[in-house]
């Protein structure tokens, strides 16, 4: 039995965040053909989720798995007459499960994000406690509807009592704090500051495949005060990796943030070691439709669907998820890989 969530996403102009939005008409022209590229390649991404799904099922044999290496086989993609998996074909209609060729919008990165902190490789959890939880990543170029290689897919999410590695505990001074009570920021704490420089749990990049597909094993992430469940992801085109196995972004395409159904969070919280968190009875978890910033509504631009495709590991929950998701760039884009910059979709100025 598998969570899911069956979504036709219709994307409009109407529907592109103010910030977004085409001024000239070399601009309006380009933003109509992104749009028009979701209703002909949608027959496309759909049988690339799909082998996404069947190289799942054979690598891990139904059983959860920590080694992010080990999900998927290669030999579980299929073309046909040498063409690419995503190429695009006649006009068809179809409706997908969450993803289309749709460029995914640009929110904000948040404030616990470390320019040159994440490790890379697959497996993320180190010593954090939690539910299983496998992320797949499909990166698809909005323009050709191809899938993209050798991108960098970066992520990064609270633990299972909603703290980020680094950032464990508030400014001594506002250590009685509480959330911010009207406004965008409703819900809200002040940042934590960073006080450990070496905790990297629960972050982590990984290049994608030549079939555009990046994993990764993970816990499923825990909430805190004012935001919704979540999972924040970058991509980056060119990267300098590091002796000590992490990297600097030399051009990024997208930032972005990636949610669960409430449906599935509701359950989760009813699982240890996310009964512990300590706003469990004093604020509670954020619902998706009160989501600080007004993130998740924002996170639906372009026609763009933020929510994981979740599906059982096992035949219980406790066994684990894995959760795909489909993020469309525009490669032609550089944004600004400032570490404190919260804006969203600022255009890097070299």
């Amino acid at each position: 039995m598998k969570v899911t969530q069956v979504v036709l996403a219709v994307a409009s102009i109407a529907a592109v965040s103010a910030h977004d939005v085409p001024s000239t008409p070399e601009e309006i022209a380009h933003q109509l053909h992104l749009q028009e590229s979701m209703y002909h390649c949608t027959p496309q991404i759909a049988k690339h989720l799909a082998e996404r799904k069947r190289a799942a099922q054979v690598a891990l044999g139904g059983r959860p798995s920590t080694d992010a290496s080990t999900m998927f086989l290669e030999s579980a993609f299929e073309t046909s007459q040498d063409r690419p998996t995503l190429e695009c074909t006649s006009a068809q209609e179809a409706k997908i499960r969450n993803h289309t060729c749709v460029l995914s919008p640009e929110v904000t990165q948040g404030p616990y994000y470390h320019v040159a902190g994440h490790p890379i490789r697959q497996n993320m959890a180190e010593n954090q406690l939690g539910l299983p939880f496998l992320m797949d990543f499909g990166i698809i170029d909005v323009s050709t509807c191809e899938p993209v290689s050798n991108v960098l897919v970066d992520i990064w999410h609270a633990n299972t009592t909603g703290h980020y590695a680094g950032h464990a505990d508030p400014d001594p001074d506002l250590i009685w704090e509480g959330p911010a009570a009207y406004g965008v920021r409703k819900g809200l704490l002040t940042k934590f500051p960073r006080w450990n420089n070496d905790e990297t749990w629960l972050r982590a990049a990984w290049p994608t495949n030549k079939n555009g597909v990046s994993q990764f094993s993970s816990i499923f992430p825990g909430y805190y005060t004012g935001r919704a469940t979540h999972v924040h992801v970058k991509v980056h085109t060119k990267w300098t990796p590091h002796t000590n196995g992490t990297f600097t972004s030399g051009q990024q395409v997208h930032t972005g943030q990636l949610f669960v159904d409430d449906s599935i969070n509701e359950v989760i919280d009813k699982i240890h070691p996310y009964t512990t968190n300590p706003i469990k009875d004093k604020w509670g978890r954020t619902r998706n439709w009160a989501d600080s910033l007004n993130i998740y509504p924002e996170s639906f631009g372009n026609g763009y669907q933020p929510t994981f495709e979740i599906e059982k590991l096992g035949g219980v929950i406790q066994q684990g998820l894995i959760g795909y998701i489909t993020v469309g760039v525009d490669l032609s884009k550089s944004y600004d890989r400032n570490p404190t910059q919260q804006g969203n979709g600022v255009p890097h100025k070299d």
